[in-house]
């Protein structure tokens, strides 16, 4: 789109469209560990965890659950919103929505690392591991991305609004 100046109906539309995109992707991610969490007490050897290990699983089972739902509430947010002419709330709601999501993936992977290395490791190796999994997320997540901000060419077009 360069050289050609959008509308601000037309960024908001290319930026719903980019984040269903990415929604997607992280819906896929999230749907599965959420799956894997929910059989886990149903399978042979869960019953040999500890009282620690209990409540590891039991914050990964609830972050993997708001991470679903922040992740999927994009799409009922767009049917409630749906010909309302209110494309601008709807993108900026979403993306605040997505971000949270991400943060509660974040702590529901890192405490399935975390409950998994603990139950074949010793505990300040699972916590290592845990936290070196921690600092890589947020580092590809959140820093790298953040470092590139200044980085932006002049010429791309601006994506969700900061403005109210």
């Amino acid at each position: 789109m360069r050289g050609v100046p959008e509308t601000d109906k037309e960024r908001y539309e290319r930026n719903f469209a980019d984040l269903l995109q990415e929604l997607r992707v992280a819906q896929t991610g999230v749907q599965i560990l959420f799956a894997f969490l929910m059989t886990l007490p149903f399978s042979s050897g869960f019953d040999k965890v500890n009282a620690f290990q209990k409540d590891v699983y039991i914050i990964a089972l609830l972050a993997a659950a708001a991470a679903a739902a922040t992740l999927i509430a994009p799409v009922a947010y767009h049917r409630v919103l749906f010909q309302r002419g209110r494309k601008a709330e709807l993108v900026r709601s979403a993306h605040r929505m997505a971000s949270l999501g991400l943060a509660f993936m974040l702590v529901a992977m890192v405490s399935a690392v975390l409950l998994i290395t603990d139950f074949i490791l010793d505990r300040w190796l699972a916590l290592l591991l845990s936290g070196i999994t921690a600092v890589w997320f947020l580092l590809l997540w959140l820093i790298l991305p953040l470092l590139r901000r200044d980085d932006r060419d002049d010429s791309e077009v601006e994506d969700v609004p900061t403005a109210g």
